[in-house]
């Protein structure tokens, strides 16, 4: 990338967020500022919908996001779902079987209404998430699979390492489902075949008439590969898991000392 970006996309958490979940001003002020000199800045996220307030209330306007990793595409202004690939829910049956049959012990979530609401399986262990009132257990595989899915959840309090729990859920799912994480907490997030954040990011630039190559975007997991590496430029933040950093064409400071805000400012200026 030679010329100035025409677009900015970051990944949310241990990206453009401090580890305690909080946007420093100092960042705040640079999104603001490119937002106000019209170039556009979208938050590229495995977040759903409904978690977005808690970013949208420490910025100075709420910026287009790509959510579920890359399978919601939403207009906050309108609170408008603009585009969404969910799993069909004969596709999410056939995914859980055989992930039941692979993984002894897997344990399942969905998020449907395109992220606006999860259902989950009574032994599937919550996290910070647990006491929202858009949030409830089902009681049987049906229930959980009648509804088409943004992304399907695994979790399994025996594996351990979320990289290797990864790759046995891709391989079990190859050709059927995409699978990633973006978590150290050994989760998985599954989504339609061939939905990633950078497919997500790709439709929404190109309905504004962005090309990838005018793309600056950054990232920390591997959920944030494929974004990183479709657009034109791909920053990683100091603290990216391993996989990230051995793609990114660069690499800024860590999400805890304004990564993404310094690295703006070198190319776009401070002013």
């Amino acid at each position: 990338m030679e010329a100035t970006p025409r677009l900015v996309a970051s990944d949310i958490d241990g990206t453009l967020l401090r580890d305690d979940r909080t946007l420093s001003a100092h960042t705040a002020a640079v999104l603001a500022r490119l937002s106000a000199r019209g170039t556009p800045v979208v938050l590229v996220t495995g977040r759903p919908i409904r978690w977005l307030k808690l970013v949208y209330d420490q910025l100075a306007e709420p910026l287009p996001a790509v959510c579920a990793n890359g399978a919601v595409v939403y207009d906050p202004v309108n609170d408008e779902v603009l585009r969404a690939d969910p799993l069909a829910p004969e596709l999410l049956a056939e995914v859980a079987r055989r992930l039941r049959a692979e993984v002894p012990g897997v344990s399942f979530a969905v998020e449907i209404v395109d992220s606006r609401q999860m259902r989950h399986e009574v032994h599937y262990p919550l996290r910070w998430d647990a006491d929202e009132a858009a949030i409830r257990a089902v009681e049987t595989p049906e229930e959980l699979h009648s509804l088409p899915a943004v992304k399907l959840l695994a979790r399994t309090e025996g594996q351990q390492d979320p990289d290797r729990f990864t790759e046995l859920v891709a391989g079990a799912l190859a050709g059927l489902a995409e699978a990633t994480h973006s978590s150290h907490s050994g989760l998985v997030e599954i989504s339609a075949a061939g939905v990633t954040k950078a497919a997500g990011l790709a439709w929404y630039c190109h309905r504004i008439g962005v090309a990838a190559s005018q793309v600056l975007a950054f990232g920390d997991m591997p959920n944030d590969v494929p974004l990183l590496t479709w657009a034109g430029r791909g920053v990683a933040v100091a603290n990216a898991h391993p996989a990230v950093l051995a793609i990114a064409d660069e690499v800024t400071s860590a999400n805890s000392a304004d990564g993404v805000a310094t690295y703006l400012e070198k190319v776009f200026g401070a002013d």
